[in-house]
């Protein structure tokens, strides 16, 4: 049974020495039943979330997120753009767990929701490179884990083996898997502090009169870990219409070095959260959810070829495929997003389960291979964001499939792609004027696109802004 808003409340006293509380309410943003939640607010009018476990499982997240908290020191807190909950205290309700933070205001906004352009996507691909940007200093001092791209590597290969023995992953996905994993370009890249699968809702927006929406607050850390950049930018595949621009922010934002698997890597998280739901299902004999993973899995591997090029007619059925995969579970450092519940889905069942840190895979992205920069650019410039052109978009390498151009008579080895931007040789430009590589088809400032026009900028502010109509404007934990 549930427990109230007041029950939860009376719990901030005994959590926070010194807390006098006034007032309670659901925490209705929230969207996660695996935990009882509610706002408390004080009598200075402080409002303050807290959140109680369900289960062993839910317990050990809030432990988790406590420790994360904690871990952000005010050092580190003051390299980030936006806000993240302090922690306030732990405590219990009955053999309940509790966590007591801060309550950060803003919109949530759907993956599918996120309006393309300047505006909301820029802002997401920037606040996930600010997070990238941690110092490493801030995981190690507190604990928490750290694996090196080849414990990354070899975790995704023990995945792909794990769920092709149990006989429900056709051929054509085992390869198309196994292929990625053994790609050494794939997995030369530079691990970095991330939030462990970060999602949608992970991030809260305020709506700007000038600069229209932008992050103020990041939530979900309780996956706080250093690993593979790529677990924080899998849930783009749900956000069809802005993964463009969210990359393309990403990419310029970031200070690492290029990674030219990013965005593959990325498509392969997402798709292997499928083997995950799958595994679940073997793991805990249930074979309602072996029997659904299965026929999504069935679904995706029927709008791709045996080569991993898609077929030139099987658009509809991918499209489909990725329309279902909508329902599956996120799992692992991610929290549990009940929209995404499938008919036999238990969140409390399934949220135990270790896994690495991605998220449910979505509708079709059309993103160009990712380029990095070792140059940010100023704010303005960040504000305004790239413009994406059609010779981006004939490159694709993380769209469905992930490798259209490849020879379809043969099983290619994905070590021999490349960042398609390093080919290219058109330059870039960075802060102060600085060049870098840019990315085909991308359009500089004085070419005109997103960053060279005012008409465009304003557009996507005003669409944003319609966007954010739809939304709830109500505080969030």
């Amino acid at each position: 049974m549930a427990r109230s808003p007041f029950t939860l409340a009376a719990a901030v006293t005994a959590a926070v020495p010194g807390a006098d509380v006034v007032g309670a309410r659901a925490l209705s943003s929230d969207g996660d039943a695996r935990f009882d939640s509610a706002v408390a607010t004080l009598a200075d009018g402080t409002e303050v979330a807290i959140r109680a476990s369900s289960d062993d499982d839910t317990a050990a997240e809030l432990a988790k997120e406590s420790l994360a908290l904690r871990a952000l020191t005010p050092g580190a807190r003051s390299m980030l753009r936006f806000d993240a909950p302090q922690h306030l205290g732990d405590g219990r309700v009955g053999d309940a767990r509790t966590l007591v933070t801060t309550l950060l205001p803003g919109f949530q906004i759907d993956a599918a929701d996120i309006p393309p352009g300047p505006g909301a996507a820029v802002a997401i691909g920037k606040a996930i490179a600010g997070v990238h940007a941690l110092p490493a200093s801030v995981v190690r001092g507190a604990g928490l884990a750290e694996r090196t791209p080849a414990e990354a590597r070899d975790d995704v290969r023990v995945l792909i083996d794990r769920a092709a023995a149990t006989g429900r992953v056709s051929a054509r996905l085992t390869v198309r898997w196994r292929e990625a994993a053994e790609a050494d370009e794939l997995w030369r890249f530079e691990s970095a502090v991330t939030l462990g699968g970060a999602h949608a809702e992970s991030f809260l927006f305020s709506d700007d009169d000038e600069r229209g929406p932008r992050v103020t607050g990041v939530l979900g850390w309780h996956g706080l870990s250093i690993g593979d950049p790529a677990v924080d930018l899998a849930w783009l595949t749900m956000a069809a219409e802005a993964r463009d621009d969210v990359l393309d922010a990403y990419a310029s934002a970031t200070l690492r070095a290029p990674d030219a698997g990013l965005g593959i890597r990325a498509r392969l998280l997402a798709e292997l959260e499928l083997a995950r739901w799958l595994l679940h299902g073997h793991d805990t004999h249930r074979p309602d959810i072996v029997d659904d993973a299965a026929q999504l899995l069935d679904a995706l591997a029927d709008g791709i070829h045996d080569d991993l090029a898609p077929r030139a007619s099987a658009g509809a059925g991918v499209d489909e495929a990725m329309s279902a995969l909508e329902r599956v579970p996120a799992t692992g450092a991610n929290r549990i997003d009940t929209s995404m519940r499938t008919d036999t889905y238990d969140a409390s069942e399934f949220a135990g389960i270790a896994m690495d840190d991605t998220s449910a895979f979505g509708p079709r992205g059309g993103a160009a291979q990712l380029a990095t920069t070792t140059d940010a650019p100023d704010e303005d410039a960040q504000e305004q964001g790239p413009g994406i052109g059609d010779a981006a978009h004939a490159q694709d390498l993380t769209a469905t499939g992930a490798l259209e151009d490849l020879d379809p008579n043969a099983t290619q080895d994905l070590g021999d792609l490349r960042d398609p931007a390093a080919d290219d040789g058109e330059p870039g430009t960075g802060a102060e004027g600085d060049e870098r590589p840019g990315r085909p088809g991308t359009l500089l400032p004085s070419e005109g696109g997103i960053a060279g026009s005012e008409a465009d900028v304003a557009d996507a502010h005003r669409a944003a802004r319609a966007a954010f109509q739809r939304w709830t404007s109500a505080s969030s934990e």
